[in-house]
């Protein structure tokens, strides 16, 4: 799996970690954010949201452009600068005003030009390290370890974010509550009905820091709490950035040979293939179509921060008992994860004693991961933002999975080329969705909830099955499409390639508001029947083009 890899890969890979980390925190709670601090609606609240990710996605597009310019390392020094800035000035305290929201808003574009400039010119570079015929062959497999390295970070992004928020508001003698900053809004609004006003007293009396206040002090101390709460999370990205900063230049010298565009492989006279003007326009078609698809991916996928937060506010359960707690220990996941790679190679080691340290390593860590579980209250609160963990958890644990997977296939010479795999993916996320439409069935819609908690609320294994069928889409179509995208490319255009790669995410990131449009309108089942519908037709049309797709790569 690691072995016969360029060093240079572990070195961009755990740069990337770093980034990816503070981005998964600021993520995880950002929706929760806006609508606590300002009140926004759920449909406003998803419009900012995806916004904000078409901006984070869309940038890398003129950064890409910019990098077959002026260099690929160059852009990402800048990038990580204008993202810091960007981190610092979200973390900065304001009040819910007009300078709050000026602030907020500017900081949003810095980290989407930052990002623009860093993430899709980083990806080249690892794919500019597999131009090497050495290490050719090993070019998909090389792009899911680097997927894998990105959601290590995104991974303990929710537990950060929720450590930060519970620690701050602690220190007030306030609790989180999800109920707490809608019934908040709708006091202060005068829109609150008298049930409501009852249900807020009663969340108030458990909260130490709150006795003593009338009502009205109450809602507008916990906003305030709650919201710095949340700018000292997003302060986490700006220590996590300078980590990655200095694991990037102090590995320079492992993939300096990989700094390299067309312009300057020219001038030190590497060597590039050379294409035709047809080759190049039909491997830039091929890329076109295969971005069209994605972007109905992205669209489906990035309901994580969107209506599936929403839905794990509102209509799942805020406890966990049994062995449903296990998903809810970071410490245990995390065992569990190294287990796997550890597992893998009991497996797949070639002498004895290999196999019997990690065999003993996987048996020691199932045991440590046990001894967290079973120290676990017998009935847990989580919140939102928890089940964001979930992903990248699956992501890092079924990653050598999906390698054995496609590498015993690839021996056999049965292995699907990368647009085929795309399409598969699609499939898979339509039967993502068809669970959680299983799951709502009987619920009650949004608009009869009105900004309420559900009375009937289902389990979080709903949401957990779905998390994990859709990771199981993701291994299929994101990692097969960065690598598909760093191969096919022409020379020349690798960057703003690679940079349309991530425009098609941020188009499908901005259709995440569709749904979220849709959520006060539609019953739950049809708000993920729409998912389901789009991810199926997009799995049609790529299979209808796929000759056209193989042909182009050859």
């Amino acid at each position: 799996m690691f072995k016969g890899q360029p060093k240079g890969l572990f070195a961009l890979a755990l740069a990337n970690t770093g980034e990816r980390f503070g981005y998964y925190t600021m993520l995880a709670i950002f929706l929760l954010f806006i609508q606590a601090k300002f009140g926004f609606s759920a449909a406003a609240a998803t419009q900012i949201y995806s916004i904000f990710l078409a901006g984070v996605y869309f940038m890398p597009l003129f950064g890409g452009i910019l990098a077959d310019k002026i260099g690929f390392g160059r852009c990402v020094t800048i990038g990580f600068a204008v993202m810091f800035l960007g981190y610092l000035c979200l973390s900065i305290p304001t009040g819910p005003d007009l300078i709050g929201k000026v602030l907020m808003f500017g900081a949003l574009a810095l980290i989407a030009i930052g990002t623009g400039l860093f993430k899709g010119n980083l990806q080249v570079m690892v794919g500019n390290l597999y131009d090497d015929p050495r290490y050719a062959s090993k070019r998909d497999s090389a792009f899911s370890l680097f997927y894998m390295a990105i959601n290590i970070g995104a991974m303990f992004a929710p537990s950060a974010a929720k450590a930060v928020t519970n620690y701050f508001l602690g220190k007030s003698g306030l609790s989180y509550d999800a109920n707490i900053p809608a019934l908040a809004h709708q006091f202060l609004d005068g829109t609150i009905t008298p049930e409501n006003v009852d249900k807020i007293k009663g969340i108030q009396l458990t909260m130490t820091g709150a006795s003593g206040m009338d009502l009205s002090t109450f809602c507008s101390t916990y906003i305030e709490k709650l919201s710095t709460a949340y700018n000292y999370g997003f302060a986490v990205a700006c220590i996590s950035l300078i980590i990655s900063v200095l694991i990037y230049f102090s590995f320079k010298s492992w993939f300096r040979h990989a700094d390299v565009n067309a312009k300057q492989a020219k001038e030190t006279q590497t060597n590039e293939p050379d294409l035709s003007p047809e080759q190049t326009r039909n491997r830039i078609t091929a890329l076109m179509l295969v971005f069209a698809v994605v972007i109905f991916f992205w669209m489906a996928f990035h309901q994580n921060g969107g209506t599936m937060t929403i839905f794990a506010r509102d209509y799942t359960q805020g406890t966990v008992d049994g062995i449903l707690r296990l998903g809810f220990n970071i410490v245990s996941l995390v065992l569990i994860a190294i287990s796997v790679y550890t597992l893998f190679g009991a497996v797949q080691s070639k002498s004895g004693k290999g196999r019997l340290i990690s065999g003993l390593a996987t048996f020691a860590l199932w045991g440590l991961a046990y001894l967290s579980y079973s120290q676990m209250d017998q009935s847990v609160r989580i919140q939102p933002s928890d089940f964001q963990q979930f992903n990248p958890f699956f992501v890092v644990a079924l990653t050598p999975v999906s390698l054995a997977i496609f590498g015993a296939l690839a021996k056999r010479g049965k292995e699907p080329s990368a647009p085929r795999k795309i399409g598969i993916g699609m499939i898979v996320a339509a039967a993502g969705f068809l669970i959680l439409t299983i799951g709502s069935l009987g619920l009650m819609s949004p608009k009869e909830l009105d900004g309420n908690v559900s009375p009937d609320l289902v389990s979080p294994s709903w949401l957990i099955s779905t998390y994990l069928v859709l990771t199981f889409a993701e291994l299929l179509l994101s990692p097969m499409g960065i690598s598909f995208v760093s191969k096919v490319a022409p020379p020349q255009y690798k960057g703003a390639m690679m940079g349309c790669w991530f425009a098609a995410t941020a188009i499908g990131n901005y259709l995440v508001s569709i749904p979220g449009l849709m959520w006060n309108k539609l019953p739950l089942w049809g708000v993920w029947t729409i998912l389901i519908v789009l991810c199926l037709i997009s799995a049609l049309f790529i299979f209808s083009i796929m000759k056209k797709l193989e042909n182009a790569t050859r």
